[in-house]
């Protein structure tokens, strides 16, 4: 049977150790009698699960004692709206926020918190086509702002930050806020050099519906009047993240996956491994004619790899072939076409070299 390799951009791969325990223990959960589906979230047994979920992802980041780790629902869609709808009460209104453009993401959260305040574009990477980040020096940062909002990996458009922005920025107390949807938990951060971190799970942490949020404490307690009770941050900190019921099977996947990586070495090592994975599709890239990835070198993705065929006819046969070689979902997003290679946490190398032993054949085929 032809090994399946999935490149989807998320939902995505998990690791099949992951898939495997909670297969086991879907039934009965350590002895419990339950499935987790059917727990009370108020229960001890999946008290115990948040717990641990909580703790191994505090290790795994490093995050200081003075953030908050909240689990909300949302996805990371959603949160574009939750953020300002908690940070632009931080300042007088209308406040402002400062957004750098990287892309389709970022594009996205502009347009959300344009109904909550007034937006900067502080740099944009448009009129490159979104190939490149702004160096920092670029960046036109507005005094008092409420926050400047970063998306430091596109998923859609394969640009990642490979610096980690200032913190002394001049804009005096605008905490940075990143959206690492695509790629935490990928690489080594400083959590202390952000006021907010969030993802949606479903590329890296686990299912879609859980919505990881990372929050200085000083943070807490400015939401707009507006914002709903289930979504202000400081009423989900001071409720443990129990104000409503919290996605609990997609917590315990979380879990499961936290624990899975401090297996592998935790996210160090990680980051050695998905070094390694996109070096590879990147090198043969870089060395032939057939295909093209359009990304400044110096702002590639190391989890979502772009790339087009130069002979865009030869799409559709592309496809087909990859997907006989059980190379699934690489076309790219429909708003930038070509193809995309998701190399995830989960992605073992295996399956990076796979892609590209495909994609040389191919070449050779169709040349």
């Amino acid at each position: 049977m032809t090994t399946i390799y999935n490149f989807s951009a998320g939902p995505a791969v998990l690791p099949k150790e992951v898939l495997q325990q909670a297969a086991a223990e879907m039934l009965d959960w350590h002895g419990s009698g339950m499935s987790v589906m059917e727990m009370s979230h108020r229960g001890p047994e999946f008290m115990s699960i948040i717990a641990a979920a909580q703790s191994d992802l505090r290790e795994l980041l490093a995050v200081p004692d003075n953030y908050k780790i909240l689990f909300l629902q949302g996805g990371g869609l959603g949160e574009n709206a939750i953020v300002p709808m908690n940070l632009m009460g931080r300042k007088p209104q209308p406040a402002t926020a400062d957004f750098v453009h990287t892309g389709s993401w970022t594009g996205k959260s502009i347009k959300e918190a344009k109904k909550y305040g007034n937006v900067n574009i502080a740099a944009s990477g448009e009129a490159s086509g979104f190939t490149t980040v702004p160096p920092r020096d670029s960046w036109k940062l507005t005094p008092g702002a409420a926050y400047v909002h970063l998306c430091t990996n596109e998923t859609i458009d394969g640009v990642e930050y490979q610096f980690a922005p200032d913190v002394a920025l001049e804009t005096g107390d605008a905490p940075i806020v990143a959206d690492m949807s695509s790629h935490i938990l990928s690489r080594v951060i400083d959590v202390s050099k952000y006021g907010v971190i969030f993802g949606g799970a479903q590329k890296n942490i686990g299912p879609a519906g859980l919505t990881i949020v990372i929050v200085r404490e000083d943070l807490l307690g400015h939401a707009l009047p507006i914002c709903p009770s289930a979504f202000d941050w400081k009423i989900v900190a001071d409720n443990d993240s129990m104000y409503n019921t919290p996605p609990t099977y997609a917590i315990y996947i979380a879990g499961l996956v936290f624990q899975w990586l401090k297996q592998q070495g935790g996210v160090a090592a990680m980051e050695q491994k998905n070094i390694a994975k996109s070096g590879l599709l990147y090198d043969y890239l870089d060395s032939t004619d057939f295909y093209e990835n359009r990304v400044e070198k110096g702002s590639r993705s190391r989890m979502n790899v772009p790339f087009y065929l130069k002979d865009e006819s030869l799409n559709a046969a592309f496809l087909a072939e990859a997907k006989t070689n059980g190379l699934l979902q690489l076309k790219g997003h429909k708003s930038v076409g070509g193809m995309r290679a998701s190399i995830y946490n989960a992605m073992p190398i295996d399956g990076v070299q796979a892609l590209v032993s495909f994609m040389q054949e191919f070449a050779r085929k169709h040349s």
